[in-house]
């Protein structure tokens, strides 16, 4: 959302706040028994015990990665159509020519795409399916009729029938080859490398087996991270979305109303009022400031507000822990503001106005 429209729905804002009289202030009550028709929300103080029901429940989100996920543990590999092998006979030039690379080359099968491979004096065997060990094997007992005690060897050369692919806010998109030595989701992010001007660092969807799993790698280095722990399969598919919906709203009587855009998890409530200025000191009441969560689904479910009292020492403290989440609209109210419950209402109003003229400029 461009400025010009930010500031355009903050003059709304702030004109339908001033319309109010002196002499009442806002109460938990005031807003969960207002009238029916208008939006509802739940009042919620920003405080130690509040904070610490919000880290518990980051801690269980960035923590709490499904089991299927981490217990996955990555089979041998299993050879299909497209991929090369290199197989040595030992001993037997004339089954493997040693020396130039072009000789290597000749010593190299590709598995067909209806998985079989042809080697001299075997003839047509199926390769596809089956680990290196299972070919070498099958390799051996063919050749046992005209070689006795012969050593065949088979590694993979070129792994091109399993892979992974990766879209999104990565440097280098696209597809990555699964080989012997397993692939880890940590590795295949870091071969891709990550747009930091674009990519949402919370936002990476791992697609498996039809199910979509949410997967934040900022929290990657915080303690207890288990991120680490996942390895990737054939078939998987990484999206790492764009930062582009991560928005934050900062409105009122502050210095420099805007709209944040952020990267990683989050961003605290004290970055978000520094960013903006901080409060205004000619027009700003302290007591007033104002995170409006789940304006944008007012209609179908309450909203919950957290209010913050700029006005106490510990403020900041509180601020500086409290994490804002995409989509938040920060307000800080005007001085001398009263009937609150009104106020709230048309503000939860007015705040999902604005998350839909910023949905709507992009």
């Amino acid at each position: 959302m461009n400025r010009s429209l930010a500031v355009l729905l903050l003059s709304s804002l702030i004109l339908q706040g001033c319309v109010f009289a002196p002499g009442q202030h806002m109460t938990p009550g005031d807003i969960t028994t207002s009238d029916p028709d208008e939006p509802k929300a739940q009042l919620v103080d920003i405080s130690p015990k509040s904070l610490q029901q919000q880290q518990q429940r980051i801690a269980a989100d960035t923590n709490g990665l499904p089991a299927e996920l981490l217990n996955y543990k990555t089979p041998e590999y299993i050879v299909g159509p497209g991929d090369t092998l290199l197989v040595t006979v030992f001993e037997h030039p004339e089954l493997t020519a040693p020396g130039s690379q072009d000789q290597l080359d000749a010593n190299t099968r590709e598995v067909l795409s209806d998985g079989t491979l042809f080697f001299p004096y075997v003839g047509r065997i199926r390769a596809g399916g089956k680990t290196v060990s299972q070919i070498r094997e099958q390799l051996r007992m063919g050749l046992a009729p005209q070689y006795t005690e012969v050593k065949v060897d088979v590694k993979v050369l070129r792994y091109n029938n399993q892979r992974v692919l990766l879209s999104g806010a990565f440097k280098t998109p696209g597809p990555q080859s699964i080989t012997n030595i397993p692939l880890s989701l940590v590795q295949a992010i870091s071969v891709a490398g990550i747009d930091l001007t674009d990519a949402n660092l919370a936002g990476l969807t791992l697609r498996r087996d039809g199910r979509d799993y949410m997967i934040d790698i900022d929290s990657l280095n915080r303690k207890g991270s288990q991120l680490s722990r996942i390895f990737l399969k054939d078939g998987d598919y990484l999206h790492l979305n764009s930062s582009s919906k991560n928005k934050i709203y900062v409105l009122g009587e502050v210095r420099n109303p805007q709209v944040i855009s952020f990267a990683t998890t989050s961003v605290t409530l004290l970055e978000a009022l520094g960013n903006a200025g901080g409060l205004s000191p000619d027009s700003a009441d302290g007591d007033a400031v104002y995170v409006i969560r789940g304006a944008e689904n007012f209609a179908d479910a309450p909203s919950t507000v957290y209010h913050l009292n700029a006005k106490k020492p510990t403020a900041y403290l509180l601020a500086g822990q409290f994490e804002l989440k995409a989509q938040d609209v920060v307000f800080v109210g005007p001085a001398n503001i009263t009937r609150w419950s009104r106020f709230i209402s048309q503000l939860l109003g007015s705040a999902s106005v604005v998350q839909t003229g910023a949905a709507f400029s992009n």
